[in-house]
């Protein structure tokens, strides 16, 4: 029962000393990636998935929020070449699709996630690049819907969204 559960703090390894020295990932966790245009937060993704693949022999679930058509073709290749595409299941809604496409990517790789971590009983590492479309696909949304934008200008559902996630 609730009562019994322990919770305990893991350590996971991703095989890069940098980030395990330096900014340790927690199992379970969540962390953010920040950095400017071509500083190498694709990289460092692309680095990662091929370690969770080939170190823990987990998966990893990408959703790609309002991705340009290029950057998510690049990191399809990329994935094949490093052969830990059947490792690595990908969602994207790119640029040019409607809002309510590029805000339902991210919950649907979350329910990715979920279904290898519940019914596969895999490790699972989750990203989704860009959290930030994430926000702006519901403010637009929300302005389709006729919605009072926020004091800042954001949805009123913003909260409820990102809870959601």
């Amino acid at each position: 029962s609730f009562d019994q559960l322990e919770s305990k703090t893991e350590m996971f390894e991703t095989g890069l000393k940098v980030v395990d020295l330096l900014t340790p990932y927690v199992k379970g966790g969540k962390i953010g990636l920040f950095g400017g245009a071509g500083v190498g937060k694709t990289v460092l993704i692309q680095e990662m998935i091929m370690r969770v693949a080939n170190l823990h022999e987990g998966v990893s679930v990408f959703a790609g929020v309002g991705e340009r058509t290029r950057e998510g073709n690049d990191l399809i290749q990329e994935m094949e070449e490093s052969g830990v595409l059947d490792k690595t299941a990908l969602v994207f809604g790119q640029m040019d699709e409607p809002p309510g496409t590029r805000l339902r990517v991210a919950l649907a790789g979350l329910t990715m996630a979920e279904y290898f971590r519940d019914v596969q009983k895999q490790d699972v590492l989750f990203f989704i690049d860009n959290i930030f479309r994430f926000t702006q696909a519901g403010s637009e949304v929300s302005t389709l819907l006729g919605r009072m934008p926020s004091a800042v200008g954001y949805q009123p559902n913003l909260a409820d969204e990102m809870g959601l996630l």
